[in-house]
């Protein structure tokens, strides 16, 4: 991913950011990155080495000094962030004020809340494993005091939809039960019968839905579903190739987009 937004000084020597596996040459492209992704803001640029880049690369000394300073008071994020955009002029006043409320109640949330954010973010975006990376971070330290059951059953499915959309539809499953077994939602039962059949052999996914001991009824209703979804990929992937003169450049489409989403 790049971008091409530059007016003023470029750097030869990149920052580069972590989170989204993206290059950054000029302060433009920092404030892109800064206003489009709120949620991934961390010490990935909150830190030292952003600052240095700045001083080194772009030639900002006062900005520098303003970043440098906003570290060691360590007074908060939008402190550390909105110096950066005035000094692009990047933002309107209105737009300016928006990200500093946005940053101001992200804030004072709890710590597993943040990390939640931005692992559902990391999963709109397409980046399942960075995801999955926060998703684990916040389970390990469950703990007593911690958030209720309805969060963490949350981080539970959203880590089934990574794995889903990584075709580990074994591990999708595991989440999704985990998940129902906390909350018992319909919603939840649904996304693990439906993950069994992905992965398992019939004998074997008739063994599961006997084990479950959920409602047979919705059981069936359930199958029903399944079998209606299961009868539209065959149309969807014909008219996707039909779409496609090239099918070696689909192909490359979607290895590109798994080894992005892959990326920790």
């Amino acid at each position: 991913m790049s971008f091409d937004l530059c007016q003023i000084k470029q750097a030869k020597k990149p920052y580069y950011i972590e989170s989204i596996s993206t290059n950054i040459y000029s302060i433009e492209e920092l404030c892109f990155y800064l206003y489009e992704n709120v949620y991934l803001i961390d010490q990935t640029i909150v830190n030292e080495a952003l600052c240095d880049w700045i001083r080194d690369e772009l030639g900002l000394k006062k900005l520098y000094r303003q970043l440098y300073e906003q570290l060691e008071k360590q007074q908060g994020v939008v402190y550390f962030i909105v110096p950066i955009f005035r000094e692009a002029g990047y933002l309107s006043v209105k737009k300016l004020r928006e990200v500093q409320e946005k940053l101001g109640k992200l804030e004072v949330q709890p710590e597993d809340s943040r990390q939640k954010l931005k692992g559902d973010y990391l999963v709109k975006s397409g980046m399942y494993s960075s995801a999955m990376h926060e998703y684990y971070q916040i389970l390990d330290r469950k703990g007593p005091g911690k958030l209720g059951s309805q969060f963490y059953a949350e981080i539970w499915n959203n880590l089934g939809c990574a794995y889903a959309h990584m075709f580990r539809f074994k591990e999708a499953a595991d989440c999704y039960l985990t998940a129902w077994k906390q909350t018992r939602t319909k919603e939840l039962l649904r996304k693990y019968v439906s993950a069994l059949p992905l992965y398992l052999p019939e004998e074997e996914y008739k063994k599961k839905l006997q084990e479950l001991g959920a409602d047979s009824g919705l059981i069936s209703k359930i199958q029903e579903y399944n079998s209606k979804i299961l009868q539209e990929p065959s149309q969807a992937i014909n008219q996707s190739y039909a779409e496609h003169e090239n099918v070696g450049k689909l192909l490359e489409e979607l290895k590109e987009e798994y080894r992005r989403s892959s990326k920790c």
